[in-house]
């Protein structure tokens, strides 16, 4: 896991009871990383999205206490080989559908919404920027929230893509909303449409990737953004706050979006199932694979 080695070795983990998000703070640039690692595959599980959502809260408080160092940026990223995210908890979508219980599945998409809206709103806080290193797949759900950040930047060779349209649905938890703010939302239907997964490099020439950094060198790709960020932060923080009036991206949108999105998952019929468990099959495969190629590298080991 090279990608990790640059924080890995500096700095030490903050003390937490977080069971899937390994969370440090560097003082010197006052950065925060949060790196996921849900199980039992890299998906936006229950506990990882309460977990992201404690994180946030406790910047906020780190920002608003005036005795403590202020979080000028805040990072996710993956401790997961060769995975950002593969999105949404697909086998709670399929136990949720199953039982028709809109209120559960409702419940589960909010939770959603509300990490991806602190990390687009910079937790609602004008001077910290929020950013999202991409290093591997970042699909569906896990493509969404990477395009929540103020700055997106990937590695070459990672791939992204929201596959929901192969089991009859559609991203609903801020494709439209962030997507259409990069590029159009023209062209954030086709990409939608498409079911497709792009390279970071395609991503890039379309606009939708904001740094294209070389494998293995994402962190680093992080530092020297923040680094040439800090040289013009007075206009670059005003430039995002007016393109914030011009383009708003406000909760309530995402939230009738993801409703709608609710809806359409229980019209699912028991073919789009069948292949949304076939998805699920396969990720849990890649990630045991995965975990038994690599036991001497589980963080902190």
């Amino acid at each position: 896991m090279a990608h990790l080695q640059a924080v890995h070795t500096t700095l030490q983990p903050q003390q937490n009871a977080y069971k899937q998000l390994t969370t440090y703070f560097d003082p010197h640039s006052q950065v925060a990383w949060g790196y996921m690692h849900a199980e039992p595959r890299p998906c936006f599980t229950p506990t990882l999205l309460r977990e992201l959502l404690a994180w946030g809260n406790g910047m906020i408080e780190t920002i608003d206490d005036p005795v403590q160092l202020d979080v000028k940026y805040f990072v996710l990223a993956s401790k997961v080989p060769d995975t950002f995210s593969l999105g949404g908890d697909l086998s709670l979508f399929m136990q949720h559908i199953e039982a028709r219980d809109r209120a559960a599945l409702l419940h589960y998409a909010i939770s959603c919404i509300d990490c991806s809206y602190a990390v687009h709103s910079h937790l609602n806080r004008p001077n910290v920027t929020s950013i999202a290193l991409v290093q591997g797949q970042a699909l569906g759900g896990g493509f969404e929230s990477a395009l929540a950040a103020n700055v997106l930047i990937a590695e070459r060779g990672a791939r992204m893509g929201l596959p929901e349209i192969l089991f009859n649905l559609f991203p609903g938890m801020g494709a439209m909303t962030f997507l259409g703010r990069r590029v159009g939302h023209h062209q954030a239907e086709k990409i939608i449409r498409s079911g497709k997964l792009y390279l970071a490099e395609e991503l890039y020439e379309m606009g939708v990737v904001d740094v294209l950094a070389e494998p293995g060198e994402g962190e680093a790709a992080v530092c020297d953004y923040i680094r040439r960020e800090e040289k013009s932060r007075n206009g670059i923080l005003a430039l995002r706050a007016a393109r914030e009036v011009s383009q708003p991206a406000s909760y309530d949108e995402l939230v009738r979006i993801t409703e709608i999105w609710v809806d359409a998952a229980l019209r699912l019929e028991a073919k789009d199932l069948r292949m949304m468990e076939r998805l699920v099959s396969r990720q849990t495969s890649k990630s045991e694979t995965v975990a038994a190629a690599e036991p001497s590298k589980a963080f902190g080991a």
